[in-house]
């Protein structure tokens, strides 16, 4: 028997002012907010795989500070019931400017069609499980708010 497994990548941008870079998105109908990211191709690692990301997500050029969280707990795929998602979110830096548009308000799309997407800045202080959409988001909220509050 297989067991297919969605491996997942995710980068928590913190800007000089303290704010953390969220992205909204539409998503097969469903609106959800998490952070910028996305899935690990065949063939890369997974610092290769949130450097991609980001630049296809954002533009950014990113470097890796460090490893902050990797999913331990049994979570199933929002979109794919027979499949277990585990996540890897790392520290990232900027190493290129930031020059996307920053919303002010969550799901502001230009044009609310699927795949659209949205980045909003969260003050870290105000960093909250109720911010994100998914469960192992909301975990990771939780971790950086023990970390920033």
């Amino acid at each position: 028997m297989s067991y297919p497994f969605n491996v997942r990548v995710y980068g928590i941008l913190i800007d000089d002012d303290h704010n953390l870079l969220v992205a909204d998105e539409l998503v097969h109908g469903k609106y959800i907010t998490k952070l910028p990211g996305g899935g690990l191709e065949f063939g890369e690692g997974t610092i290769d795989a949130i450097k991609r990301e980001m630049m296809e997500e954002t533009g950014i050029v990113v470097e890796v500070t460090e490893h902050f969280y990797t999913t331990d707990f049994f979570q199933v795929s929002a979109f794919n019931p027979n499949a277990q998602v585990l996540s890897i979110y790392y520290l990232i830096k900027a190493v290129s400017s930031i020059d996307i548009t920053i919303k002010q308000k969550p799901f502001d799309f230009d044009e609310e069609i699927d795949g659209a997407i949205a980045f909003r800045l969260i003050p870290i202080q105000t960093i909250s499980e109720d911010h994100f959409t998914f469960p192992i988001d909301k975990r990771v909220a939780a971790m950086l708010r023990e970390l920033f509050v």
